[in-house]
């Protein structure tokens, strides 16, 4: 991290020196004025200016860089620290400020910028990267299932889609219809776990005037809607044995009879069927004809559970975030590295759906264009008296003793360490970061980013 120091006093340097006494890990530069800082070095991570020494506001003279620095400001008496933010600022500090406190603030605005240019980044690459039949994912197993799924794309050949619900099934269904050779016919959804048996058969075959009570004129069904396109069968597990029959009979010549009629129609039709449950475990029990199973899945993908893929959660919380941001209308938003961890240690029983309800909540509730652990869920993150049993086990276990260092307790989850030691110094950092043999900073930068910065006091 690059570091330059601005103050039109000659301060910078005595600055500069604090910095390194404090140990912040940043190469650090001193300068007189904004335009010898980039003319010497234009690579800048962090702009530190004090105002009351320059004439100059550091927003605009920065704002046209394409990968702009971030800026601290330091004023005296008088400054507003809300109005800075506003404005854009990464941080505000009153003088006088102890370097320690500059040293943290640079540490901060350093981690939020490179956070921000990652989430750039992975926003630049996702479309040709991960976002295969438009599934965001960079799990293994998943994009070799992805380019089998891609070679039979255009051929009339029966897609099975088997996951828990809200893994994105349907979704998945619809990318594989447009990227086929069938997108400018109908694709057509039926849930066949919405209706009974007798109804569902109309409503996938049709059916004819009298067919049965209610039955006032012939009525096509979805099978000749969905002719030169494809036909989605949601929850295909629940169709009755009778249907299966139907069912089977289509796939294998794509002819059907409406209900109550005679007359043989032909459709041309490419069917993608999704199921919660494991067809072959339907098969053994006997409630699925093991016969159709072969015909609906002479292509097939599982769609792995968000649980199985927590790799995926990060790319896939950026691409949901910005998509929601584009439908609302709101300004983009980045999750903080607490918000992030706090997503990746969640089951997610509800899946991808689950995971878009969640972000789409934070995204109205959060402020600013962060979004913190605190802004989600409360189910996803813990309180400090949630984490009491696992504190209370690491004091009994006597895992804090004189001498024993942070690294050698990093079998145990950080968060809950730091979270244990603070609530057995009472909250004191000073004691805290000597119990875990490491310094204050370090100690501060660790709480803010597990989202523990209400836990603690400053001094002891």
């Amino acid at each position: 991290m690059r570091v330059w120091v601005i103050n039109g006093d000659e301060g910078a340097e005595d600055l500069v020196v604090g910095l390194v006494e404090c140990g912040l890990d940043a190469r650090l530069h001193a300068a007189d004025g904004l335009a010898e800082a980039l003319q010497r070095e234009s690579n800048c991570d962090v702009l530190v200016v004090d105002l009351d020494s320059v004439d100059f506001d550091p927003l605009d003279l920065v704002r046209g860089l394409a990968d702009g620095p971030a800026v601290i400001e330091l004023a005296g008496f008088g400054g507003d620290a809300l109005a800075a933010q506003r404005r854009g600022v990464a941080d505000f500090l009153q003088k006088p400020v102890a370097d320690e406190h500059v040293a943290a603030a640079i540490q901060r605005a350093g981690a939020e910028r490179q956070l921000r240019r990652e989430h750039a980044q992975l926003l630049a690459t996702l479309a040709h990267e991960t976002n295969t039949f438009g599934l965001v994912t960079r799990d293994p197993a998943t994009l070799a299932q992805l380019d089998r799924l891609r070679t039979v794309k255009d051929a009339r050949v029966s897609v099975l889609l088997e996951g828990e619900s809200g893994t994105g099934k349907t979704m998945l269904a619809r990318a594989i219809h447009r990227a086929s050779s069938r997108a400018h016919k109908p694709f057509i959804e039926v849930n066949c776990g919405a209706l009974p048996g007798e109804l569902l058969e109309s409503e996938l075959f049709g059916h004819v005037k009298g067919a049965f009570t209610g039955a006032v004129s012939d009525r096509p069904g979805r099978f000749e809607a969905a002719d030169g396109g494809t036909l989605f069968l949601d929850e295909v597990a629940t169709a009755s044995p009778a249907l299966q029959i139907k069912l089977l009979r289509v796939l294998q010549d794509m002819v059907f009879e409406r209900v109550g009629d005679t007359r043989t129609r032909r459709v041309d039709v490419r069917v993608i069927a999704a199921t919660n449950a494991p067809l072959k475990d339907e098969v053994s029990a006997g409630r699925f004809r093991q016969d159709l199973l072969y015909r609906l899945r002479q292509a097939h993908l599982r769609l792995p559970p968000l649980r199985e893929r927590t790799g995926d959660v990060p790319l896939l919380a950026a691409h949901t975030l910005r998509r929601l941001a584009l439908e609302h209308g709101l300004a983009e938003k980045v999750l903080s590295p607490a918000a992030v961890s706090a997503l990746c240690a969640h089951s997610w029983p509800g899946n991808v759906r689950e995971l878009e309800h969640v972000l789409q909540a934070a995204l109205f509730y959060a402020r600013g264009t962060e979004i913190q652990a605190a802004d989600l869920d409360s189910e996803l993150v813990p309180s400090a008296r949630q984490t009491g049993t696992d504190q209370q086990d690491l004091l009994r276990h006597g895992l804090f003793q004189p001498g024993v260092p942070l690294k050698q307790l990093l079998e145990v989850p950080e968060r809950e360490i730091l979270a244990a030691a603070l609530t057995h110094n009472a909250g004191c950092r000073t004691k805290t970061a000597r119990m875990l043999d490491i310094d204050r900073t370090t100690l501060f930068n660790k709480m803010r980013r597990h989202g523990l910065m209400e836990f603690g006091r400053s001094e002891g």
